[in-house]
């Protein structure tokens, strides 16, 4: 995963009368005006502690992630003058949640795993970053509420507050030993308990799953993997492909159980504590004894804070093809934006990290007047696992009538599946070839007619180079 990864990546209130009616689906428009210049007046702190200070920018970002800090940097260059600032949730200076794997692996240390490598690059910039938990966002008064006290206010606000893991219903999750895998906190957990011969049971084999399992298995764990779905990353591969991801895996060492649950977490007795300190129970009736459980069930939008905003949300905060939210002076970025979608022409949130940057840049030049459409993220998820890699792209399950071309090389784990509709290119998913990433992303983002390429494209899948060579190369 980690070479591959590294690849693919490097004042004053809006009047009410001034929010914005939401059509049926978010629609272009150029974004609302900037008020006019003003002074955002500190106050003097009531005390030494942070907490009740009262604090404000022209342009506000909350959330230092990879959504944020490129957003921040936009705004420095679209506005020279304009104050930024970043409220950081956590400790620490702005990270990237792609770099926890290589941190677990011991590829890299806690410093790697930074956004900026030079200690200077935000005072460099004049971006300002204060750390704290913002509690509730009141839009219309053009301010942040923080927790333990303290606002911040603002004139444009960027939410890039990211997603937050999904806890499932499960007894026994509160136990010691029983972590997430979100934050570097969690990660330093991890890093304690996943010791060399350890036993660690991961539930959930999606996206974010996979990931982690293989910086576990790099830590020489004995690793079973529980999945509730039928196969392996449910929502980026066909039975297909997840099929022999799975059999990929199980090839590695690793016990996977698909179409599986857990059903209680409790320490071990006596008699069972030489596999570990905790006894997992799973839907089948067994009980898999663990050192540590490491849950990735999935993730969800993080807006509480938006709660009684009066901001639109849905799956995530719903915003226009300009990354503005129903409120004209409030934008969302990330994991937490439910934007354009290329693929379908509606609007989905698309948790990962090259979408969170466009989003970024994007909200940040119309925050700071400008007017910058968002023409839709392509899904695209590109996953290495022990040296398999898949890939999905776009409408991957097909279009309502569309065609598909398949073929499968089970001995030597290649796969390809195209879904056509009419004569594009609309979705794809690929195992074992890592040649075909930019092809066949260029043949479905371009739109373009395959002409007579879609039946030789059916009769043979592998000749999408050439397609994309004599279609796009002529378009």
């Amino acid at each position: 995963m980690f070479g591959w990864l590294r690849s693919l990546f490097g004042a004053g209130p809006a009047p009410a009368d001034e929010r914005v009616e939401r059509p049926a689906a978010p629609v272009a428009k150029a974004p609302a005006a900037m008020a006019p210049e003003t002074t955002m007046a500190t106050t003097a702190e009531a005390s030494g502690d942070d907490g009740g200070r009262d604090d404000g920018a022209r342009y506000v970002i909350v959330g230092a992630g990879p959504a944020g800090v490129i957003a921040a940097e936009t705004l420095r260059a679209a506005d020279p003058d304009g104050d930024v600032l970043i409220v950081h949730g956590e400790d620490g200076p702005p990270y990237s949640r792609m770099a926890i794997p290589y941190y677990l692996t011991g590829m890299i240390d806690e410093a790697g795993t930074t956004l900026r490598k030079a200690a200077d690059h935000y005072d460099d910039l004049g971006i300002r970053i204060r750390h704290g938990r913002v509690e509730r966002v009141l839009a219309d008064d053009g301010r942040l509420a923080l927790a333990g006290g303290g606002s911040v206010t603002f004139e444009r606000l960027l939410v890039a507050t990211g997603a937050t893991p999904i806890r499932p219903q499960i007894e026994g999750l509160d136990l010691p030993g029983v972590h997430p895998c979100w934050t570097l906190e969690d990660a330093r957990d991890i890093v304690r308990l996943a010791e060399p011969g350890s036993r660690v049971v991961l539930l959930g084999a999606g996206f974010i799953g996979c990931i982690i399992l293989e910086a576990l298995v790099k830590r020489g764990v004995e690793l079973t993997v529980v999945e509730m779905g039928d196969r392996m990353v449910p929502r980026m591969l066909d039975a297909t492909a997840g099929g022999m991801l799975k059999r990929w895996c199980e090839g590695k060492g690793i016990k996977v159980l698909t179409s599986t649950s857990i059903t209680r977490i409790e320490p071990a007795t006596d008699a069972a504590a030489e596999g570990g300190g905790l006894a997992v129970e799973l839907s089948g009736g067994e009980t898999v004894p663990a050192h540590l459980v490491v849950v990735a069930a999935g993730v969800r939008a993080n807006m509480a804070m938006l709660d009684g905003a009066g901001i639109d949300t849905d799956q995530g905060v719903l915003v226009d093809h300009h990354l503005r939210s129903s409120h004209p002076r409030v934008y969302a970025a990330g994991d937490v934006a439910q934007g354009p979608d290329f693929s379908t022409g509606g609007f989905s949130v698309h948790a990962v990290q090259p979408t969170a940057v466009d989003h970024g840049r994007i909200a940040a030049l119309n925050m700071a007047g400008g007017d910058a459409p968002y023409k839709g993220s392509l899904v695209m998820n590109v996953l290495d696992t022990l040296g398999l890699v898949s890939c999905s792209f776009g409408r991957w399950q097909g279009a309502d009538g569309g065609e598909q071309a398949e073929r499968i090389d089970q001995d030597a784990y290649k796969y390809i599946n195209l879904r056509f509709e009419d004569d594009k290119l609309v979705g794809a998913i690929t195992l074992g070839r890592t040649d075909w990433v930019g092809v066949v992303r260029g043949l479905i983002q371009t739109e373009v007619a395959l002409g007579p390429w879609k039946d030789k494209l059916i009769a043979d899948p592998h000749r999408v180079m050439e397609a994309y060579l004599a279609r796009v190369g002529t378009a």
